[in-house]
């Protein structure tokens, strides 16, 4: 399988199953179409082709596509189904996202979390409920030895007494476990002063800073109990955070919604106001809400990321560097085979804890009961809805298995396709249509800066 496409002025091929990028002229370009799927040279194509195109170059190219499908780096054949069962095993826990506060002192118009409760009451999390946490993931990690721990909300900072005592905790057991903790925290930066931020600096891997662009975006989403807005007090508080922390390890993250289709000046005025490490998502929201972004408005999506994807080569090569998250993409390494057919982990690898116990499969599964594993006195309760996160992968999934993104958004997001679909196996079609679009944005990317070294 291949997907062509072009942006910008350039031609793009990726090979799907190899993971070879290759960039065509012109004319090999539309001689490339007279390839069918399974690689053979559909010659009624090219007697057609070469009534319209000049001689010239055509022989050459169809030799130089012929030459890359013998190297195996065009119309390559998918080699990863056949072995999918053994990478279908029974896997570790290596990560939770610990809801330190079903609380929040925001009430942002598009939060999924019902403004922090999930569904339910609001409530913090106890002392003793993030020690048995801590205890859960060391016992079910098996010989897994570094581990990852989110801790996350409503708003953490709400509760920050309790994260510090469970991560005090995590690395007393760190010896006996033999076992490496990283942390990460997102926070909503308004209760982020000194005392918290250096703990913070101390001790978290990572943190993300969450705010949604320009002052007149995010204060019409992101505003307080009193409906008041945020931005004029978290950006000079996020910037010193940044400025800490030597301008690494860290994210701004925002989220765009049908308010604003032209995301992309959010990106760049988080930018021009000096963050390097920047992640803008779609919101996801339901109809009713008038938020969510629909399918008419995906041309315009369209046209936003490819606009923000010049201004970002064009930005760095300035040598005004910054990186944005949906942008990155590891053509040479990047996750494991097992990793891009699976996912996150979510509801296997990767659990949500709330502040009475119970786990999830994810943060956004919370406070549906359907979702319930089991808790972290008892430990997994045997529900089969796990087992439907273990058996889930892009094979199992029909609209994935045909899909030239597939190795690279593992299948989506389950947690959208339930939200959607009310089954994780069905792609939510309006995620699936921005992510395949922001990959051809990664892609054209490294065409530019390959070109450019």
């Amino acid at each position: 399988m291949i997907h062509a496409f072009s942006m910008h002025g350039t031609n793009l091929v990726l090979d799907v199953s190899s993971g070879a990028v290759h960039v065509f002229d012109d004319t090999a370009f539309e001689v490339l179409k007279c390839f069918d799927q399974d690689g053979r040279l559909n010659d009624e194509k090219l007697y057609k082709l070469k009534e319209q195109l000049p001689q010239k170059g055509i022989p050459e190219a169809v030799d130089e596509i012929q030459a890359l499908i013998d190297e195996g780096l065009l119309f390559s054949v998918d080699p990863y189904e056949e072995y999918l069962p053994q990478w279908s095993k029974q896997t570790v826990v290596k990560a939770l996202c610990l809801h330190i506060a079903h609380d929040c002192n925001l009430r942002c118009k598009y939060c999924f979390a019902g403004t922090g409760e999930y569904l339910g009451e609001r409530s913090l999390m106890s002392l003793e409920v993030g020690k048995k946490a801590i205890d859960f993931l060391i016992e079910n990690s098996g010989n897994r030895r570094n581990l990852e721990v989110d801790f996350f909300g409503g708003e953490p900072l709400m509760n920050f007494d309790v994260v510090k005592e469970i991560v005090h905790y995590a690395r007393s057991r760190e010896s006996d476990s033999g076992k490496n903790f990283r942390f990460t925290i997102t926070t909503n930066v308004l209760l982020l002063d000194k005392e918290k931020r250096d703990f913070i600096n101390e001790h978290m891997h990572n943190v993300v800073l969450s705010i949604d662009g320009r002052k007149e975006i995010n204060d019409y989403m992101r505003q307080r109990v009193d409906g008041t807005g945020c931005y004029d007090r978290i950006l000079p508080l996020a910037k010193i955070m940044v400025e800490e922390r030597g301008h690494e390890n860290y994210y701004v993250r925002g989220t765009f919604t049908r308010n604003n289709l032209d995301f992309g000046e959010d990106v760049l005025h988080l930018a021009d106001e000096g963050f390097e490490q920047i992640s803008v998502e779609p919101v996801v929201a339901s109809a009713d809400s008038g938020l969510d972004i629909r399918e008419e408005d995906i041309p315009r999506v369209w046209d936003e990321y490819e606009r923000l994807a010049k201004a970002y080569v064009e930005r760095r090569a300035s040598g005004r560097w910054f990186n944005f998250f949906h942008f990155m993409l590891d053509l040479e390494g990047g996750p494991c085979i097992a990793k891009r057919l699976r996912g996150c982990g979510s509801g296997t690898e990767y659990l949500a804890v709330t502040p009475e116990g119970d786990l999830y499969p994810c943060h956004q599964f919370v406070g549906q009961p359907r979702f319930i594993l089991g808790s972290v006195f008892e430990g997994f309760t045997g529900n089969p809805v796990r087992e439907e996160f273990f058996k889930s992968n892009v094979y199992e999934k029909p609209e994935c298995r045909e899909c030239w993104a597939k190795f690279y958004c593992s299948g989506g997001c389950a947690a959208n396709a339930w939200k959607f679909n009310q089954d994780i196996k069905k792609t939510y079609k309006v995620g699936c249509e921005l992510e395949k679009k922001r990959i051809e944005c990664a892609l054209w990317i490294k065409a530019q800066e390959f070109d450019g070294n």
